[in-house]
């Protein structure tokens, strides 16, 4: 039997960015305005992710953390898969920093609401707008001892690249269901679910089972939409030969 790639032995930006892609909240810290203006304050988000990683939110500006995002857009996103670790310090996290404005990009939200259902509910309320961070700065820790600074350019996957995937999405979601659904059910590795792909960028797959999420990272992420049955074709032979 063929042992897996550590994930430490990954780059750390690809550690980094697969972190934040299976990731459905976040923190989210903001300054306060009025009175208590530029006290930090934080607050839990849903989150998604644009093809080359950039965190995607639906907010109202009901919320204290909208008002503040209005006022000044600086924020942080803190991800992490620690908090139910017995020593959660040893638990990967992720922090970006950057600027959080409200976005009119028909992807974003599309992608949103996908890993999402429930928030189509209410996204179309006036006070409801989708907002998307401008990454500057990346902070991977992941666990004691191992921790690194990332610029926007190292963190975010190549924008060129994502675009050629983005733009074939919707047509890739259909195809890959219709010939690939019931394997990557197995896939998945939840026996009994069904699940349906609903996302698909340079590095893998968003998938759902009755509003369960799903992330399946490709062995190597690809460049353009033809890419895609190959990588899917890849991580098959690899379930099948671990079986």
């Amino acid at each position: 039997m063929v042992m897996a790639k550590k994930q430490h032995d990954k780059p750390v930006d690809v550690i980094a960015r697969a972190l934040v892609r299976r990731s459905r909240s976040a923190t989210l810290a903001s300054a306060l305005t009025g009175r208590r203006q530029g006290w930090p304050y934080a607050s839990l988000v849903t989150v998604a992710c644009t093809g080359e990683g950039s965190p995607v939110l639906l907010l109202s500006t009901l919320a204290d953390h909208t008002r503040n995002l209005l006022e000044d857009p600086r924020a942080a996103l803190l991800f992490e898969e620690a908090s139910g670790l017995t020593n959660p310090q040893t638990g990967p996290r992720v922090t970006l920093t950057g600027r959080l404005k409200p976005t009119n990009d028909p992807r974003a939200a599309r992608r949103f609401l996908a890993r999402h259902p429930g928030a189509d509910l209410y996204a179309g309320f006036v006070d409801f707008g989708f907002y998307r961070m401008t990454v500057e700065r990346a902070h991977y820790v992941g666990g004691f001892g191992r921790a690194s600074w990332l610029g926007a350019k190292k963190f975010l996957f190549e924008s060129k690249a994502s675009d050629h995937v983005m733009a074939a999405e919707q047509r890739l979601i259909g195809r890959l269901n219709r010939d690939y659904g019931d394997i990557l059910s197995r896939v998945a590795g939840k026996p009994g679910k069904q699940w349906c792909i609903v996302g698909v960028d340079p590095e893998g797959l968003d998938l759902m089972s009755t509003k369960v999420f799903r992330r399946l990272d490709f062995p190597q992420p690809v460049r353009s939409g033809r890419g895609v049955g190959g990588e899917i074709e890849k991580m098959i032979k690899k379930m099948e030969y671990l079986e």
